[in-house]
């Protein structure tokens, strides 16, 4: 599967050029959907610490401590050395290798779990890393992913409201480049991203010899609805969780 090229600076590089704003936000306890419900959501997908867990697009490590707490032995990647670099000063004792996730510096069938949290649609050839993914995992091992969900990532709604009806305006289908400019509580970071449609993902892992287990697509809980007008989000996804295993 090959997926159309684009002229822009690769994610990779985009992802590095905001490694100290991205390092002030995940690290603001609280801040984002992460420690407010998106962690837990997906940690329920993922099985019992086993052999070895590889986390893909592990960026400063904030999954990856979380993990290692939970039990799980772990191996971090990152291509970004700004964030490769936070993520060992913030836990000098994990394995934390600076790599592209479409070359792993990982034998074949050394691990039985991958995490690719929020990576894939940051990564300029996902098609490349999931096929990396596969072959480091045993067989019998799972990939466990989260990403932005694509009817997210295609539309928008088209006001705050609670009843605002969401619109998407380009085309859902073909993949295209987007940036996100984002200012919260006195932070701000631009998410550099590529939407892709459903059937990229799956045809990626079908072509990787996955078989999909599970398949999650988490809104908005309701602890979450601060103002009436948050309720939006609990009609459409944020996200996409999904379980696959290597036969």
């Amino acid at each position: 599967m090959t997926e159309t090229p684009t002229k822009l600076a690769n994610l990779s590089a985009s992802w590095e050029a905001e490694a100290r704003q991205w390092i002030q936000w995940a690290r603001a306890p609280g801040h984002d959907s992460y420690w407010r419900f998106h962690r837990d959501q997906f940690l329920r997908l993922l099985p019992p610490p086993g052999r070895q867990t590889l986390d893909i697009g592990c960026g400063e490590g904030r999954l990856a401590r979380d993990l290692k707490q939970l039990g799980h032995r772990i191996i971090g990647v990152d291509s970004s050395p700004s964030l490769v670099t936070a993520a060992r000063e913030s836990d000098p004792s994990m394995d934390v290798r600076l790599a592209d996730a479409c070359a792993l510096p990982l034998d074949d069938a050394c691990t039985d779990l991958a995490v690719a949290f929020m990576s894939l649609q940051d990564i300029d050839e996902m098609p490349a890393a999931i096929r990396e993914a596969a072959r480091v995992l045993q067989p019998g091992g799972r990939l466990c992913l989260a990403i932005v969900h694509p009817i997210n990532s295609a539309g928008k709604f088209e006001e705050a409201t609670a009843d605002a009806q969401f619109v998407i305006k380009g085309d859902y289908l073909h993949a295209f480049r987007y940036a996100d400019a984002v200012e919260r509580n006195g932070l701000a970071i631009t998410f550099n991203s590529q939407h892709r449609p459903l059937e990229h993902y799956f045809l990626a892992l079908e072509e990787a010899g996955f078989l999909v287990e599970a398949l999650r697509e988490p809104a908005l809980p309701d602890h979450c609805i601060i103002v009436g007008p948050g309720r939006r989000w609990q009609r459409i996804p944020y996200f996409l969780h999904l379980r696959a295993v290597r036969p």
